[in-house]
């Protein structure tokens, strides 16, 4: 698919209800704002958030070792290179 031939993409749109004992603590987020625009903005980022933590490198417990070998496996050259910021200037 080229840049000529690209569609937009389509707007979702969405109307739902939600009772307090579906989910207490997403209801009791909500319910703080008015209806509109504010509530849907928070509703927005709580999906967004939601999606971040689900694809975060440590958020899921299959992924927790992988993660963290990955961070451990850092070369020893990173940190001589990071420690030498701190170090007195060079002379020129």
């Amino acid at each position: 698919m080229n840049a000529g031939t690209a569609m937009a993409p389509e707007t979702i749109r969405l109307l739902f209800e939600l009772e307090r004992d579906d989910n207490p603590r997403l209801y009791d987020e909500l319910i703080r704002f008015k209806k509109g625009t504010k509530r849907v903005n928070r509703l927005r980022t709580l999906a967004q958030e939601g999606l971040l933590a689900q694809h975060w490198p440590i958020g899921s417990a299959g992924k927790r070792g992988a993660a963290r070998e990955e961070a451990t496996a850092c070369d020893q050259g990173d940190a001589a290179m990071t420690n030498q910021v701190f170090e007195q200037p060079i002379a020129e």
